[in-house]
């Protein structure tokens, strides 16, 4: 089998687990359980706490003392089995932890798949940026299929997407370990700096200008990634309420109208490489972050009727608002860092977007919501929430445009370092 192949299962797999749960978890939340809003904005929160010290810890690990792609199907082995668990909790308090011990598992997943990924393509000579997008786009095929397979079989409020979820994750970290290896690339020897030993190196990035405006902005948008993934599946089914949209295919088919954002980024992804080389990272992430303001603004002003055309365009722009910034993003952190920081540098990436954005945007959203935008019947006026998080989103997007400087030549071909 070859490794293109190889690291296609591989990304099928690795966002098939996420896929099942991750945009039908609200529906489960609010309507099989019956638990409050300010409890799943915590909820959400785990992903970010997880995100701010398991993707470093776990890409040190790699960098110096395990093979990358053996730690990869530890952690999605022990992922799954608490997956497993999720159905047999019965409380939101409890639930919490639950989902901050699964997310620590997971969490650190997304960068090690970058960290294995890239390692097999430079080991087969194969072009990192020109070759790995085709290979992600398996990915977001996989979270469409799982999405899909959790809406048809009627399961979008029901413990078997947990069941889908877990066992997709047992299988992957099985796998994990028949994929090339990627051994350590720093040895730790008896006289290292104790700052190098732990990976504390990484850091160091952050004192090149360019660098830390990146992720100081890195985190800054991470506040909008998870916004539509927490709030647009249950947004969309809660036209029921209106008698006109109550038997709308919208309604009904909340989670495949959803899963539009990720077919667009099946196709966004493979533009990647044109947009990086012809136009350089800072244009791209502009388009990213101007994608951002249309796809809330559209959801704003969407509805299952008339509408419905801009609920539709807001989720095709999600895929250049998504991949713009998270594939460009990590893309652009491998060409910036030497080879012996790699996966602790993919790991502060995602610590910066994943932690403190996904932090900053879940528990902010949680609290400007129910402080500002709560209505007298119990119900949220989503079409002042989704303006509001488009106004964020382009004050992020002008202060970017000013205060990131980046030169780029288009004749210069954008390369990653070995």
């Amino acid at each position: 089998m070859s490794i293109k192949l190889r690291l296609v299962i591989m990304n099928f797999l690795q966002f098939f687990i996420w896929g099942a749960w991750l945009i039908t978890l609200a529906n489960y939340w609010f309507g099989t359980k019956g638990w409050g809003g300010t409890e799943f904005g915590a909820v959400f929160l785990t992903l970010g706490i997880a995100s701010m010290f398991m993707p470093a810890i776990t890409g040190i690990i790699a960098d110096r003392w395990m093979n990358a792609e053996k730690l990869y199907g530890i952690v999605h082995i022990l992922g799954g089995i608490t997956v497993f668990c999720f159905p047999m909790v019965n409380d939101p308090d409890t639930f919490f932890w639950v989902m901050l011990l699964a997310m620590s598992f997971y969490m650190p997943t997304i960068a090690l798949t970058n960290t294995v990924g890239y390692n097999a393509l430079k080991q087969g000579g194969y072009d990192v940026v020109k070759d790995f997008p085709p290979i992600r786009v398996w990915g977001t095929i996989g979270f469409i299929a799982a999405m899909w397979v959790t809406n048809l079989t009627g399961n979008k409020a029901t413990e078997y997407q947990f069941y889908f979820s877990a066992i997709a994750s047992v299988v992957l970290g099985i796998y994990s370990f028949t994929l090339p290896k990627c051994p350590p690339q720093l040895k730790v020897v008896g006289n290292t700096f104790f700052a190098k030993m732990l990976g504390l190196d990484a850091f160091k990035l952050f004192a090149n200008y360019k660098m830390a405006l990146f992720f100081i902005f890195s985190m800054l948008l991470g506040a909008s990634l998870q916004l539509t993934n927490m709030y647009g599946d249950v947004f969309l089914d809660e036209f029921k309420h209106f008698p006109e949209y109550a038997d709308s295919f919208v309604v009904k088919y909340s989670t495949i109208i959803m899963s539009i954002s990720q077919i667009s980024e099946t196709l966004f992804i493979l533009t990647i490489p044109f947009f990086l080389n012809r136009f350089g990272i800072k244009n791209v992430m502009l388009l990213s972050m101007f994608a951002w303001v249309l796809r809330f603004a559209l959801f704003g002003f969407g509805d299952p009727a008339g509408g419905l055309w801009m609920i539709v365009v807001s989720c095709i722009v999600y895929g250049m608002a998504f991949d713009f910034f998270n594939i460009s993003g990590a893309l652009f952190v491998e060409t910036q860092c030497d080879s012996s920081i790699r996966g602790s540098a993919q790991g502060l990436f995602m610590m910066m977007t994943n932690g403190f954005g996904t932090m900053i945007g879940a528990y902010g959203s949680g609290v400007i919501i129910k402080n500002f935008f709560m209505l007298e019947n119990g119900f949220r006026d989503w079409e002042n929430i989704w303006l509001a998080f488009a106004a964020y989103s382009l004050v992020v997007a002008v202060l970017f445009a000013f205060l990131f400087k980046h030169k780029h030549d288009p004749k210069v071909s954008f390369d990653v370092k070995h």
